[in-house]
């Protein structure tokens, strides 16, 4: 069971590095998608045995959510867009690929006074939990497209959603689900948002919109 635990984690932090250096978004959308499976299936691993009803009932949502739903909203957006890859983003891919690393880095860092226990959970599960979130906050902020922005932030909230089976496994199911309703509700409304940006100026760069104006 740990070797199998060891083994997603390492899947994991891989998966982070594969979506700060690739431009393709269809394969960053896939990469999203395997990320909201494994994510449950750690969290399931780490808490098997002890685990409250309504978590298993929230881990299934996620999957289908998260798995499913969303990215297939993402990849209608994307098809409908005609836009496939990111070719200029604010930061390069092999600037962001050194930027991840040092990122892991203050992950383990931060997640050591935050261990109390110092179980496997907290060991591994934690710092790649916070190394999840600040690759999807280095990706809403070093990328251009909108659609790009988008999968960082829903990277970003995988982070926090893992932190938060991590370290709160008897969290309230209502605020479980309120969390993954917010998630789905701006999703939908950013989805649509890129959609008209890209019929209207025939790009979703977020760059050039700073410079709209009255005419």
């Amino acid at each position: 069971m740990n070797t199998l635990f060891s083994f997603l984690v390492i899947v994991l932090i891989l998966l982070n590095f594969r979506l700060l250096s690739s431009s393709r978004l269809i394969p960053c959308i896939r990469i999203l998608v395997a990320q909201a499976v494994i994510l449950p299936g750690v969290a399931f691993i780490a808490h098997h045995g002890h685990m409250a009803l309504h978590l298993y009932i929230m881990l299934s949502v996620n999957i289908v959510l998260k798995a499913v739903i969303l990215p297939w909203m993402l990849t209608r957006v994307v098809q409908k867009a005609m836009i496939s890859r990111e070719l200029d983003p604010f930061v390069g891919y092999t600037p962001s690929l050194i930027i991840g690393a040092m990122l892991l880095g203050i992950s383990v860092l931060i997640s050591q006074p935050l261990s109390l226990s110092h179980t496997l959970v907290e060991d591994f599960f934690l710092p790649v939990s916070l190394f999840t979130l600040f690759t999807g906050l280095f990706l809403i902020i070093a990328r251009k497209k909108a659609i790009t922005q988008v999968l960082g932030y829903m990277v970003m909230e995988n982070g926090i959603y893992t932190f938060g089976v991590a370290m709160a496994i008897n969290e309230p199911f209502i605020v479980e689900l309120s969390v993954l309703l917010d998630i789905f509700v701006a999703v939908l409304i950013m989805g649509i948002a890129i959609f008209h940006i890209s019929r209207e100026f025939h790009h979703i760069d977020t760059d050039k919109l700073s410079v709209l104006r009255d005419i």
